[in-house]
């Protein structure tokens, strides 16, 4: 769905159509102009019906006077709020929540190695689905509203987005050492869940990485997902030192492994892509240009790894939208998307050694329509405009720490933290409320999992699910 060819403010149905589903009223709200442009329009009525933004028109005529909103079966006063489109995080894998803090203050190599991979050896369908519910709490709780999933037993994930109400762009992991399996598995999985939970949940195949699977089975990936006209999500050059052993091993940047296994020819979102260098960016191109690839981006858990980050400026020359991401909180210790947008501007400030690079509105771009983008939901989501998905999330402004607003995009990245987001909405449904969780018992998923967490964090088996050599 796509809310090109519509005025902005337009009603998108016939007002005899019976009240709306959701009035949201008084909302200062973040819009999108037609070249991308981003402003903030105050006093705003925002109309949601069947899930779908349906109009966004003034609260106050040219006289001054108030304009009385439609009628709707719930309404929801946000004045003195932001109305700004859900964050939506590009690359994560939520069950991992279960291993927050487990790992900390290691290489790499020996975070996956001694830690992670040996525990995920322990993980049962239960165990994804009680952790899945804990992540989609914290990521409603901090106004995600959609979320890129890379993981296993997806079937328990995608189970908990369509019970807690989120959008899930949803693929399940496998490696070469799978065999034919790991690829069938994966498809089967994203055939089957592809438009569930009414049109929230979408699907990709969910290839590891380019180091953990060899070209022949990256080349079966690249056939199966243009034979179904599915997204590749993967992980690929994810720091320098990645590239550098690529080039030794292969004669190949990673993203020179997409290009040459045909996975370029599709839809592909890549995982942090920092190891990305210059010599790319003529392989990059021609699927940027396309809207076919994208990079998810999680800039904090770099600086706890000791990475460099994602070359955004570089990306950008090439048409490649980077998306906002965490990463699983395994490493990067939350799901929280506004602390990722707010990390990349210093990141990327400090890293271009460039004040003026990475402006707050341009900040405001990559959350929301570049990582819409990035995960192939681009003219689905990421704006609040007629025709596009309801999801939106309400920003108080009245904390001392955010007062006073001289710049409101400045405020939101610099002086606003997600704890000041107090209503989520994803389709139209309100996920949260006054800060307050609708659809996750929380006090329930923590009292549950606490007893498991020895058994999920036993490493005296000796087992891994895959070796680390990148």
């Amino acid at each position: 769905m796509s809310g090109s060819g519509l005025a902005l403010g337009a009603p998108t149905t016939s007002p005899d159509r019976g009240p709306a589903d959701l009035v949201i009223t008084g909302a200062t709200v973040l819009r999108h102009d037609e070249t991308g442009g981003i402003s903030f329009v105050p006093e705003q009525i925002v109309a949601i019906r069947d899930g779908v933004f349906e109009s966004v028109t003034d609260a106050v005529d040219a006289s001054g006077a108030s304009v009385a909103p439609p009628a709707a079966r719930e309404t929801i006063d946000a004045r003195g709020k932001v109305a700004m489109p859900g964050f939506i995080n590009c690359h994560t894998h939520s069950p991992m929540v279960m291993f927050r803090g487990a790992a900390e203050d290691v290489p790499a190599d020996r975070w996956f190695n001694d830690f992670i991979w040996p525990m995920e050896v322990n993980l049962t369908d239960d165990d994804v689905e009680l952790a899945t519910r804990l992540a989609a709490a914290e990521m409603i709780r901090h106004g995600v509203t959609t979320f890129a999933d890379h993981y296993f037993n997806m079937d328990r994930i995608a189970n908990v987005t369509d019970e807690t109400g989120l959008r899930g762009v949803l693929g399940s992991t496998y490696f070469s050492s799978d065999g034919q399996a790991g690829l069938e598995q994966s498809l089967e999985f994203a055939t089957r869940w592809r438009g569930a939970a009414n049109g929230r949940i979408s699907t990709a195949l969910a290839p590891h990485a380019t180091y953990t699977l060899n070209d022949d089975d990256l080349a079966a990936t690249a056939r199966a997902a243009k034979e179904h006209d599915l997204l590749v999500h993967i992980h690929a050059a994810e720091g320098r030192s990645q590239t550098v052993h690529s080039r030794e091993r292969t004669g190949r940047t990673p993203i020179g492994v997409l290009h040459d296994t045909g996975l370029l020819d599709g839809k592909v979102l890549i995982a942090h892509g920092i190891g990305i260098v210059p010599e790319d960016l003529p392989l990059l191109a021609p699927a940027a240009a396309d809207g076919r690839v994208g990079v998810g981006s999680a800039p904090k858990g770099y600086l706890k790894l000791g990475f460099d980050t994602t070359p955004v400026r570089l990306l950008a020359a090439a048409g490649v939208p980077v998306g906002l991401a965490t990463d699983g909180a395994a490493s990067n210790n939350t799901l929280d998307v506004w602390e990722s947008m707010t990390f990349m501007a210093y990141v990327q400030k400090a890293t271009e050694l460039d004040t003026t690079w990475m402006r707050a509105e341009e900040l405001l771009d990559h959350a929301t329509t570049q990582s819409a983008a990035a995960v192939q939901l681009a003219g689905v989501v990421g704006r609040i405009e007629p025709g596009y998905r309801a999801d939106l999330i309400l920003v108080d402004l009245s904390d001392p720490r955010v007062q006073p607003v001289h710049d409101l995009a400045s405020t939101l990245i610099y002086s606003a933290r997600s704890n000041d987001i107090d209503t989520t909405i994803v389709d139209g449904r309100v996920l949260m409320r006054d800060r307050r969780l609708l659809t996750v018992d929380v006090p329930g998923v923590v009292a549950e999992l606490a007893p498991r967490l020895a058994r999920l964090t036993d490493r005296s088996h000796g087992k891994s699910i895959q070796n680390y050599d990148a």
